[in-house]
């Protein structure tokens, strides 16, 4: 796996999402290793880029994404 940044893993996620979540899977994990790489604790996303941004939607992807082994966090 090449090296990225929790940045550009977000971004790749963002387009995922956009996509009907095609190989979220694969960017999720991409997401978990830039973050153990780069010493951060928590992805953090904007919730108005998402396809659901309301609290169930939101609460949703913090589930899945915790089940994948990457805390979630949402700016205000």
């Amino acid at each position: 796996m090449s090296d990225i940044t929790v940045s550009q893993a977000i971004d790749a996620i963002y387009v995922s999402i956009k996509n009907n979540n095609e190989d979220l899977d694969t960017h999720i994990a991409a997401l978990k290793a830039a973050m153990a790489h780069e010493g951060v604790k928590e992805a953090v996303f904007e919730p108005a880029k998402l396809a659901q941004s309301n609290r169930q939607g939101r609460k949703i992807m913090q589930s899945y994404f915790k089940k994948k082994g990457v805390p979630v966090g949402f700016t205000a």
